[in-house]
């Protein structure tokens, strides 16, 4: 079964798999033979769940993008004063390959381009028998997840047509930025360049950052936590060339890109993205790369300076309709029939502001349930202060994809958000003013599902079929029948009010009552529902205090009635079926608290 979130990033492929505008980088001869048909689209999210079309397992060589990342190890190895005494972090203005110096200093402007990123490539130290490039190949594999290679090809074109790189690499041992001389440095950094990745890869390096530094899949720190916002901050100001200006109002994501086609983009603390596509525009980006993020961040709402934009989890409580059931007594053999099916009905309490990177862990939910056993899915909105309109196109694409897989998305308690569910097209009759009443009818499905027959008693019940006297003899059955008036009730009429004295007790062999309390601005709120064959106000009944809830006829109703005063004289007339009378409702009770402990179970999960 497809997410509809991959659905998404297949048609965003889709939007640009025949576009191949721009030029495959030929500066170095190496990179020239990249095929420019190769497109790869990937967003891992920062707990490890990846999304992913077209060439994402495509090696190529990382290029510049490894000029964020080593800076993040030249802070480890020296510290953030002495590497920003040798290095600036301002934006340049310049093409990314310029000769350009601060005045005076001799310092880089940023790390990102080639005089800052060789500048950083000398400030990585030789530690435990390891050479520079052995560390940094080792420090970009931590944030891949895996072992990555140095493409040799590549580098040899590089350092053969380096000429402009060395002349930055003399210039900057000029001014004492690098403190031995350039050659050995200018190897790492064009091996470093060299390193082979994938369009996956850079998906999981920017959720690394976006996990404050640790990998989402081996779960192993790649890059110290305090200099995670170091890195993502110059990758935000300086990490797209000369176009950076314009990517972070456009875009809005820390990112940094190479000429070798690949994109990596971060969402801090939500998710990394990866794009590949070796056509590059006029400033060294790759073309199809920019459009796709550009198309991401305004159509999933990912730019970092949306007020709206939370990492917090959009779940806040989640349990199953065999732990948490509507308000409603059920028949013995058909409650028995929902504890043992009710998982195949979830709920889904949502807090907080939906967006993308907040709805996507719940779509993803929702699609492992729906692969498995689940039939029902209820989103309650009851805690959702907002939501854009990413989200509920989202839960609107879900809920038409599960519904093709025979699983029903049903949403309660919207709030204000009612109109807007039914504006993307979902029908009335799967939208719920109350989660009781969401419940109820998911149960009614799954109960004909299972069956085949409705649980609901078409006619009126002999008492035998009654829970309190199902396990009464023939004899005591035909006493009762004898003994026991019946009375009717009209819709809406009253059986019961709240403060009277309970002198009778109700078996109903026909119709639905409701029991309500009253609340403080004087409405009713309905705490139980009864149904043909239960038995009615049993609890005042047993112990004398004043009834605590009204009970009202939803339609027309017919009951027995049990005057206390007729019970009592069963003492002497007929023990043994005050025994077994008794013992029905201590049964019927003891149910009950049993299903009340699972409830507060499950609504206590956090």
């Amino acid at each position: 079964m497809i997410s509809p979130i991959q659905e998404y990033v297949e048609q965003l492929y889709s939007r640009y798999a025949s576009v191949i505008e721009g030029q495959v980088a030929d500066y170095i001869p190496e990179l020239a033979k990249a095929d420019p048909r190769h497109f790869g689209i990937c967003i891992a999210t920062r707990d490890g769940h990846v999304y992913e079309v077209g060439d994402t397992r495509q090696a190529f060589t990382i290029q510049s993008i490894s000029k964020a990342l080593t800076y993040g190890l030249a802070l480890e190895d020296r510290g953030e004063e002495h590497v920003l005494s040798r290095i600036g972090v301002e934006p340049s203005g310049e093409a990314f390959n310029a000769i350009s110096l601060k005045e005076g200093t001799g310092a880089p402007f940023n790390p990102m381009i080639n005089a800052g990123a060789i500048a950083t490539s000398g400030q990585i130290l030789k530690k435990d028998g390891q050479s520079r490039i052995d560390r940094v190949v080792e420090y970009l594999s931590g944030f891949a997840g895996r072992p990555l290679p140095i493409n040799h090809a590549i580098y040899q074109s590089e350092s053969g047509t380096g000429h402009r790189n060395r002349a930055i690499g003399w210039l900057l041992r000029n001014f004492g930025i690098i403190d031995e001389d350039p050659d050995e440095i200018l190897e790492t950094y064009f091996q470093q360049c060299s390193v082979e990745v994938t369009c996956r890869d850079l998906a999981l390096m920017g959720a690394t950052l976006a996990n404050q530094g640790v990998n989402p899949i081996t779960k192993k720190r790649a890059i110290a936590a305090d200099y995670v916002d170091n890195v993502l901050g110059v990758m935000a100001t300086c990490g797209m060339y000369d176009w950076s200006g314009e990517w972070i109002y456009r875009v809005g994501l820390p990112a940094k890109s190479g000429v070798g086609g690949g994109i990596l983009a971060v969402l801090p603390g939500q998710l990394g993205i990866g794009v590949f596509s070796p056509p590059l525009d006029s400033q060294g980006n790759s073309f199809r790369g920019i459009k796709v993020c550009m198309d991401l961040s305004r159509e999933l709402a990912l730019h970092m300076l949306n007020p709206t934009a939370t990492p917090r989890s959009a779940v806040r409580l989640a349990y199953h309709g065999g732990e948490v059931v509507a308000r409603r007594r059920l028949p013995p053999s058909t409650r028995e029939l929902l504890r043992t099916h009710g998982s195949s009905i979830q709920v889904m309490e949502l807090q907080g502001g939906l967006t993308f990177t907040t709805i996507e862990p719940v779509v993803r939910q929702a699609t492992s349930l729906a692969a498995g056993s689940c039939k029902h899915i209820i989103f309650d909105l009851r805690s959702v202060v907002s939501a854009n309109s990413v989200s509920f196109i989202l839960l609107a694409n879900l809920s038409t994809q599960l519904a093709e897989h025979g699983v029903q998305i049903t949403f309660c308690q919207p709030g204000r958000m009612q109109a807007t569910l039914r504006g993307i097209g979902i029908p009335a009759e799967q939208i719920f003013a109350t989660l009781d009443a969401a419940l109820e009818a998911c149960e009614d499905s799954l109960l004909l599902e299972v069956s085949g027959i409705s649980w609901r008693p078409s006619g009126a019940l002999e008492l035998k079929a009654c829970s309190l006297f199902n396990r009464c003899p023939d004899d005591d059955l035909a006493f009762l029948a004898q003994e026991l008036q019946h009375r009717h009730y009209s819709e809406n009429e009253t059986l019961i009010t709240a403060g009277e004295s309970a002198d009778e007790m109700l078996v109903l062999l026909q119709g639905t009552v409701e029991v309500q309390i009253l609340n403080e601005d004087k409405s009713h709120k309905r705490i139980d529902v009864l149904t043909a064959g239960m038995t009615v106000g049993e609890m005042a009944f047993l112990d004398g205090s004043p009834r605590s809830a009204s009970v009202m006829a939803m339609e027309p109703v017919e009951c027995v009635v049990i005057p206390k005063t007729w019970f009592d004289t069963l003492n002497e007339r007929r023990p043994g079926l005050k025994i077994t009378l008794l013992q029905e409702i201590t049964r019927e009770i003891a149910t009950r608290l049993r299903q009340a402990n699972l409830e507060i179970s499950a609504l206590q999960r956090s």
